[in-house]
């Protein structure tokens, strides 16, 4: 039962020291060594009977919600990530208009990467659409 405890010491590591920790902790360890013991009583090896309700046991999102742990919320930049692809193509556009205009005012050309810019704004939007 050796692996049970260190899973279930590997699961409550992030979480700080204390009691309630210690007897939620206590109470998951003596929780799965029960299902391995109907396990076995059932047919199974020990080693299969332990993966087996290590498996079935899951994470501890909910027990970390109860003991007041708090998950960093990951912020969502896409909004800002489609402002800074707007605003670099306009810079790279204006600078092909440039190049196009001060070296080869005869031949129109910038459109053709102007094309190719405008996929990474769009590609943005898109992201930005599904972050929503």
């Amino acid at each position: 039962m050796r692996k049970i405890k260190d899973h279930v010491d590997e699961l409550f590591k992030k979480i700080p020291d204390s009691e309630q920790k210690e007897l939620v902790k206590q109470e998951i360890l003596d929780n799965l060594e029960e299902k391995v013991y109907d396990l076995m009583a059932q047919g199974k090896e020990e080693e299969d009977a332990v993966n087996k309700a290590i498996i079935e046991f899951g994470d501890i999102d909910e027990i970390e919600k109860e003991l007041g742990i708090n998950k960093p919320v990951k912020k969502n930049m896409s909004k800002l990530d489609l402002g800074f692809s707007i605003w670099g193509s306009i810079l790279i556009i204006a600078l092909f208009i440039f190049i196009n205009f001060y070296y080869t005012p005869n031949t129109i050309w910038f459109v053709y990467p102007t094309f190719g810019v405008l996929w990474w704004p769009l590609s943005m939007f898109y992201r930005w659409l599904r972050q929503k």
